[in-house]
Formats: C-alpha cells, structure tokens, sequence
C-alpha cells in the first residue's frame, strides 16, 4: 500500500520518523516533501505543489500529523475529495476541541488518532492489513 504524510515544517522530524517506519513495514511513500528545506523560488514551490497533489491522489492512505499548516489542510482536502483513507493524528486531542475543530476532522473517512506516533503507526499497520484481508480490497 502507498501513504502520504502531511503535516507543517516544525514537524518535519515527525514526518520523517513516520514514514520511515512505514516503509519499514512495507509500505511505498508516495513523496517526501520534507527534503525540499531551501527553496527559493515560486517556480520551484509550483513543482513541489505539483509532486505533493499527485502523491496524495496515488496514496492509498493519507496520515495527517498535528499540528498542520495550511499546506496539509490542502492536502486533506484532496484526500477528503478522492476518497482516500486518512489518519489525523493529535498528540492532545486538540482536534476534538469544539472551539478550534473542523467540520471535516470528523468525516467517516477520517480516523483520529491519539497517543504516541509508535502507536500511530501500529494503527495504520493493524488498519492497512486487515483491509488488504478482505477479498474486495486488494490492490492489484
């Protein structure tokens, strides 16, 4: 299975660790915009935007990470409108607060996800593969 993982720079750290125990596991990261660090120009920000919609339409699931910026909130957008499986994670429960929650956090399609991010990642595993058990779900 294919991921993307979202979030803002401050978590790039995150980011990292996530994906790298993802694909530990076997999964294919669809693109790792945490190594685009100096960029410079708005002609190279356009082709990063580029790489970042086409990897989150190819990934068959999407981890957003907390906090997130406005770039990941575009991406879930993209992840919301083609029916991907996202995982928003929120190491403080802050996207149950009724005062600074979106409307969209609680879709069905959305897992929110709490605890550590090791935790996270064995959600995603435990969810990913008891998906790819049900006859009807495999991916060719």
């Amino acid at each position: 299975m294919k991921f993307y993982v979202a979030s803002s720079l401050k978590n790039m750290d995150k980011v990292r660790y996530v994906s790298q125990k993802l694909k530990d596991k076997g999964y294919i990261h669809t693109y790792d915009w945490t190594i685009n660090e100096n960029v410079t120009t708005l002609e190279e920000l356009k082709a990063i935007g580029q790489k970042e919609k086409s990897a989150v339409m190819e990934a068959d699931f999407v981890v957003v990470l907390f906090p997130a910026g406005k770039g990941s909130h575009i991406e879930l957008g993209i992840a919301i409108g083609n029916s991907k499986k996202i995982y928003l994670y929120s190491p403080n429960n802050e996207v149950d607060n009724f005062e600074t929650t979106s409307t969209f956090y609680h879709l069905p399609e959305i897992e929110k996800c709490f605890g550590t991010i090791d935790e996270l990642v064995d959600i995603i595993d435990l969810r990913s593969k008891s998906v790819l058990s049900l006859p009807d779900a495999r991916k060719e």
